[in-house]
């Protein structure tokens, strides 16, 4: 059996329940395990297409959520949504003033795999980077920050990075990720600030 039978019992799971897809599972487990998104907290999302993980922070908190990616999110009630660049510094900066407050950049962003695993773990680790650089730009002090990334090569170095711009700075791996998956979550917890290094 290929892995694409090995998700159908979380895809069946994800499409029962609404979800738009099985990653919404991802992102219940992180909140459960770290409790990253408070009852108040605005949180952008970025590489948020489909949209699953903006379907549960829409429930987690009464603040407001933004959404980011290069593709168009098909609308979700209470979600706010653009189309752009998550390196581009000027939506950055379109971020930040259209929610003045950002409590919270959760990224669940992959690159597209080309099956070079040496190449698929550099571009995975470029993305994870400019996740936590569009953090440091945006996020207020004691902020939080999740992001997907793949054990490996550099690895190490990028989760060196992420503990020196938060307090706190853990690995999670979730189970609903797919068995050998190499796929692991980094989360940082009490933003303090990035220096030169992290962008």
């Amino acid at each position: 059996m290929g892995s694409q039978w090995g998700q159908d019992r979380e895809y069946r799971r994800a499409m029962r329940e609404g979800y738009r897809s099985r990653a919404a599972y991802k992102l219940l487990e992180v909140q459960q395990h770290a409790g990253v998104i408070r009852q108040d907290d605005n949180v952008v999302d970025l590489g948020a297409a489909p949209g699953s993980w903006l379907q549960v922070i829409r429930t987690l908190t009464e603040g407001r959520v933004l959404g980011v990616d290069l593709n168009p999110i098909a609308p979700i009630d209470g979600v706010e949504t653009v189309v752009g660049d998550l390196a581009d510094p000027a939506l950055q900066a379109r971020v930040k003033e259209a929610l003045g407050v950002v409590n919270v950049v959760v990224a669940d962003a992959s690159p597209k795999l080309s099956g070079q695993r040496s190449y698929d773990q550099a571009r995975a680790i470029e993305l994870g980077e400019q996740a936590l650089a569009f953090a440091c730009a945006v996020l207020k002090p004691g902020g939080n920050f999740v992001v997907k990334s793949f054990q490996g090569e550099d690895f190490a170095e990028f989760l060196a990075k992420v503990r020196v711009a938060f307090r706190s700075g853990r690995t999670y791996q979730a189970k609903a990720s797919r068995k050998g998956s190499r796929e692991i979550y980094i989360i940082g917890k009490n933003f303090i600030g990035c220096d030169a290094g992290a962008d």
